[in-house]
């Protein structure tokens, strides 16, 4: 596997180091570290710069679904064994509307390994692990991160280390993976990119706690709003409960979010624990079309986010990572540029297919619930989604296949 080149020299502008590689990967989060380990394994050299400490990234609590295509998609690799800890996920959500328990599978009947229960720590601390031992070049802390020249056929990446050494990376291509308000999307001129937003007008307040997980994902309809109850852990649980959208976490004591819980779960007898994590985020999606500006090509968050309705976002970040590595595989091996010019079609495809079904699912269960905004014409109508889903089966195979993450033809 070829070693990064690293000609280290004073530039005639200012006193920094100068070095070269193939790829520079912005970004260590689960999109980072994928791009990145899949390169390595493809012998192809690349650095990989994130701002923040290993011990604050092993660290970020995020959603704990890696659905069945993105573990199919580890395994192709020979990964699946190494980065993807947690526990098999059954496969089973438990719908709860109005106390009334309703058992709904999302195997779509297909092959093959199932989806993880894999919080995204778990998984960003494996694939780090993994890139480290392969010999990968991961450099944390990397302070005042820019991009240049990137419509030309060398970027730079600049930035500053720890101890304040100024440091410039010649590359092919650089990996944006740095998330919806990172430099990578600011980089791009104005004018390039699209944005296409929408606000859902909601807010969850999340709350994670020491009290026993449940036996399967949970997601509750009631009047007084939607709630949701999911595992983190052997003994953490991770609860979510509708909020407007700028309410404040202060506002919500222990026993406020407890009592909340237990009316809108529909379970009285709920074991709380103690609260050690709480903060409220506005619902909303966001799509940047394209995905690609001249060497920079923007991987998950940093392109696109999604309610996290169903799971999809870090999904999405992997299945973007795994056709970038493919298409940037296939330009360095075979001089194939196919894949890199259909890169942000082939991932903006899969997306939009994502968005509309977490738009549907967000939709569904926060209007079939209070219907103090939407009316008494669209929680009806919800219901009603809701009952076709409980009682048809065609629904329900197409409810599962949504949910495992159908492999759309390219």
């Amino acid at each position: 596997m070829a070693d990064n080149v690293r000609e280290l020299r004073k530039s005639p502008e200012a006193s920094e180091q100068r070095e070269s590689t193939t790829v520079v990967v912005v970004g260590a989060g689960p999109a980072g570290l994928t791009v990145a380990n899949l390169l390595r394994r493809s012998g192809i050299d690349c650095v990989v710069l994130e701002r923040r400490s290993r011990e604050y990234v092993a660290q970020r609590q995020r959603a704990g679904i890696v659905e069945t295509r993105a573990v199919r998609m580890f395994d192709s690799w020979g990964l699946a064994d190494r980065v993807l800890g947690g526990v098999p996920y059954d496969g089973i959500l438990e719908f709860r509307v109005d106390g009334e328990r309703h058992l709904v599978t999302d195997d779509d009947g297909s092959e093959g390994p199932s989806a993880r229960l894999c919080p995204q720590q778990v998984l960003v601390q494996k694939l780090t692990a993994a890139y480290l031992a392969d010999g990968g070049d991961l450099r944390f802390e990397a302070a005042d991160v820019s991009l240049h020249d990137l419509a030309g056929d060398r970027p730079t990446v600049r930035y500053r280390t720890a101890d304040g050494t100024l440091r410039a990376i010649s590359c092919a291509f650089v990996a944006g993976c740095d998330g919806d308000h990172g430099i990578s999307r600011a980089a791009v001129p104005d004018g390039v990119l699209t944005a296409h937003a929408f606000d859902h007008g909601i807010g969850w307040l999340t709350v994670l706690a020491d009290a026993p997980p449940p036996a399967h994902p949970l997601l509750a309809v009631s009047p007084q709003g939607f709630a949701a109850h999911f595992p983190r852990g052997p003994h953490t649980s991770r609860y979510y409960l509708q909020c407007p959208p700028d309410d404040q976490p202060d506002a919500w004591s222990d026993s406020r979010v407890w009592d909340a819980l237990r009316a809108r779960l529909g379970d009285r007898a709920l074991t709380p624990g103690p609260i050690t994590d709480r903060e409220i985020f506005r619902l909303r999606s966001l799509v940047h079309d394209p995905m690609q500006y001249g060497r920079l090509f923007l991987v998950g968050d940093a392109a696109h986010i999604v309610s996290p309705m169903g799971g999809k976002g870090m999904n999405l970040a992997l299945y973007d990572a795994d056709l970038l590595a493919r298409a940037l595989r296939d330009f360095v091996s075979d001089h194939d540029e196919t894949g890199l010019r259909t890169y942000s079609q082939r991932c903006l495809r899969r997306v939009w297919n994502d968005q509309e079904f977490s738009h549907w699912l967000t939709r569904t269960l926060h209007d079939a619930g209070d219907d103090t905004h939407t009316g008494p014409f669209h929680r009806s109508l919800a219901r009603a989604r809701l009952d076709r889903l409980f009682t048809s089966p065609a629904a329900a195979r197409g409810f599962a296949e949504l949910m495992t993450g159908p492999d759309l033809a390219e």
